[in-house]
């Protein structure tokens, strides 16, 4: 699978202030994309395509690149203390990914050139909370290893947390293209995680990511790297044959990850879940999907925001749990499961 290059690329004005933008739109221009100006993000209109199901795909692979204006950061329970932002939007197309209805009608990808800004935002954060340390997530509204080939936003971010006191980062990834990380001066402060599934969740619900042996692989690279590691299985999905679909993704990611990578090794664990609105949404992008959406199957539970979401039962849920902490604790007994919700 190659890395990401955008069919459109959108400049804002104001990112030609900052040096990324300017190197950006250099970069662009020499790769021969298509470069468009917009005011703002929200300005854009008449993206290619004759219907809605071509213009939600042609806006995957359109990349705008702005200015973060908005300096105040989510918070991003559990994973850590907050969200900060670098990009917004994924070339992905995972059929239940929540950014689909967070992203609305334009589910183009943004990377925002202003670093100094929004790295000086998340200092202010260190100083409120310090001595304490303060955790940041940088995908929780993109995958950001998926640009970062073209932009290295997430390398100056570890390497910037890589200095800092009182703060660390981390992320996730279903994309393998982390070469240019492998030398980032990250002190031991950025904890690089790889989100994992079972072979028929990849393959059906997950496409224009890589494949599970190619984010084990680059596992295994960012572990000879010396980064801290860690693993999000997400959605954790219930399908005939589900409990030995997962035992053979432990018994690979077993296989082919070094040992120094087992010493220092966090699980996080996701069920599936889903909302009205993202359901209506998913069936109108994936026509043709296979996920299960029926909320006659589901439990209803209350999220942030006064939305609820649809989960699996209280006994699907234990035995999701209890299933998968069986098997890391069977073939990583030294890794830590930081939370299963």
């Amino acid at each position: 699978m190659k890395p990401f290059i955008p069919q459109l690329v959108y400049m804002e004005p104001r990112a030609l202030d900052y040096p990324l933008g300017k190197e950006l739109k250099n970069k662009f221009e020499a790769m021969g994309l298509e470069i468009r100006e917009t005011t703002s993000h929200n300005q854009i209109r008449n993206l290619p395509g004759k219907n809605d199901f071509q213009k939600y795909r042609n806006a995957k692979s359109t990349l705008v690149v702005g200015v973060r204006k908005t300096l105040k950061f989510d918070t991003s329970k559990p994973s850590a203390e907050y969200a900060i932002p670098f990009a917004t939007g994924c070339m992905g197309h995972c059929h239940y990914c929540y950014l689909q209805t967070t992203m609305g009608s334009k589910p183009y990808i943004r990377t925002y050139v202003n670093l100094d800004d929004i790295f000086g935002a998340a200092e202010k954060y260190m100083e409120e909370r310090a001595p304490e340390i303060t955790r940041f997530e940088a995908s929780c509204t993109s995958d950001i290893v998926g640009i970062d080939h073209l932009t290295h936003s997430l390398k100056k971010a570890i390497e910037y947390f890589g200095q800092s006191k009182h703060g660390l980062l981390r992320f996730v990834t279903k994309f393998h293209h982390v070469d240019h990380l492998l030398d980032a001066d990250h002190q031991g402060k950025t904890r690089f995680r790889f989100s994992i599934n079972a072979d028929y969740v990849i393959k059906n619900f997950e496409p224009g990511t890589s494949s599970l042996d190619l984010r084990i692989d680059a596992a295994a690279k960012v572990a000879d790297a010396d980064y801290p590691l860690g693993f999000i299985v997400a959605p954790i999905y219930l399908h005939e044959g589900w409990q030995e679909g997962y035992k053979t993704l432990f018994e690979k990611l077993y296989e082919k990850l070094p040992v120094k990578a087992t010493k220092d090794l966090t699980f996080e664990l996701i069920q599936h879940r889903f909302t009205k609105p993202a359901k209506r949404v998913i069936q109108q992008n994936y026509p043709m999907t296979k996920l299960e959406l029926d909320e006659a199957k589901r439990q209803y539970k209350w999220g942030r925001y006064g939305i609820g979401k649809y989960v699996y039962t209280k006994d699907e849920a234990s035995e999701i749990k209890d299933t998968i902490s069986a098997y890391i604790h069977s073939y990583f007994p030294n890794a830590r499961i930081e939370y299963f919700t």
